[in-house]
Parts: C-alpha cells; sequence; structure tokens
C-alpha cells in the first residue's frame, strides 16, 4: 500500500506537467488560427485548467474521454489476469528468444503501456479539438454564422450585444455584430455580463 502511495506521488508532478502541456499546446492549436498568441493572455492556472473546462463544456466529451479511461483500465486488467499467456507476451513486445518474465514484470510493462496509451490518446483528443474548434470559429467568422447571445456592460455605461466565444481570469474575447475583427477586454474593465437568447430557459 505504501509502495502504491510513493508511486502515485512520484507520477503526481509528471501528471501535473503533462496538463500544463497539453493545455498550452491546445489553446495554441486554437488560438493560432485566429492570429492570437494565447500566451500572452493567459495565467498558468487558465493553461492547467482549459482541458478540464473542456470536459465540463460538452456531456459528451466527457462520457467520450470516460469511456476511453475506462476501456483502457478494462484491457489492462484482462492483459494483467492472463500475463502468464503467450498472445500477452506478445502484445507487450517480448520475443520468444527472450529471457522469461516474471508476473510482477509482465504487469509493470503493461501499466506502462498503458500510462502512455493513455497520454497519447488524451492529447491526439484534445490537440484535435484545438484544431477543430479553431476551424470552426474561423469558418463562423468568415461566413458571419455567429451567435450574439451575451450583453456586456463596460465600466464607461457602454454597452454592446457580442458573441462572446471564450474568456479566463484575466480577458473576454468577443467579437461585436458586423465586425470581424476579435476584441479582447479586461476583465476589470467589464462590469457586467448578461446571458441573452438563452434556449434552456425557454
Amino acid at each position: 500500500m505504501t509502495t502504491n502511495l510513493d508511486k502515485i506521488q512520484n507520477l503526481l508532478p509528471l501528471g501535473y506537467l503533462y496538463l500544463i502541456i497539453l493545455g498550452i499546446v491546445k489553446e495554441s492549436l486554437y488560438y493560432y488560427q485566429l492570429d492570437i498568441n494565447i500566451l500572452k493572455y493567459s495565467s498558468i492556472m487558465d493553461i492547467l485548467i482549459s482541458p478540464i473546462a473542456d470536459l465540463t463544456s460538452e456531456p459528451i466529451i466527457l462520457i467520450a474521454v470516460i469511456f476511453m479511461i475506462a476501456l483502457s483500465i478494462l484491457l489492462q486488467f484482462l492483459l494483467s489476469r492472463n500475463s502468464h499467456k503467450k498472445w500477452v507476451q506478445k502484445f507487450i513486445g517480448q520475443k520468444d528468444s527472450e529471457k522469461v518474465l516474471s508476473k510482477e514484470e509482465i504487469k509493470a510493462t503493461i501499466s506502462r503501456v498503458f500510462v502512455v496509451f493513455c497520454m497519447t490518446a488524451l492529447s491526439s483528443f484534445f490537440f484535435g479539438l484545438g484544431i477543430g474548434n479553431g476551424m470552426k470559429m474561423v469558418k463562423k467568422i468568415k461566413t458571419n454564422k455567429l451567435t450574439y447571445n451575451h450583453k456586456i456592460s463596460f465600466d464607461s455605461d457602454k454597452t454592446e450585444e457580442v458573441c462572446l466565444f471564450d474568456n479566463n481570469s484575466s480577458y473576454y474575447f468577443y467579437l461585436t455584430k458586423g465586425n470581424k475583427n476579435i476584441k479582447i477586454a479586461p476583465v476589470g474593465s467589464i462590469k457586467s455580463v448578461e446571458l441573452i437568447n438563452n434556449k434552456k430557459l425557454k
């Protein structure tokens, strides 16, 4: 039990670093298509929670990731349970001429394989999300098919109906009607944000 806890504690910094890298690349892929260097407008915390925010934004995304992780755990369990069988040993890349691994060594190898698999799958998923969402946003701007469902009130008492497509702890990113230029406003300059035309409340 203590050994497992030690392993988890050792992996936590790597997991934290992985989340940061995942968030940086995903956000950069999205905002690059909008010609914005998002790192200039984001804190480390914004980048870190970006993948988590994406997971909770749409139920289908959360379900897909949970399914993928559950499938990985199930496959790892099945392989570990059948670690003595030849097809499992071939799966992990052990050749017949090589030294036969013990059950514990095979389980450790399987664990490493599936950690790499999960990291690769999550990276592909979020990088694809960044590219896909960026392309979708660019297309909406070019074809003027944006939904203006937010009303922003500024400190100057000016009010605008906008398409608010993103925000973080420091900035709001939005477009106004009839203007394809993206506007970036500091949080401190905005008095309130009102959600209008909320379909779920109709």
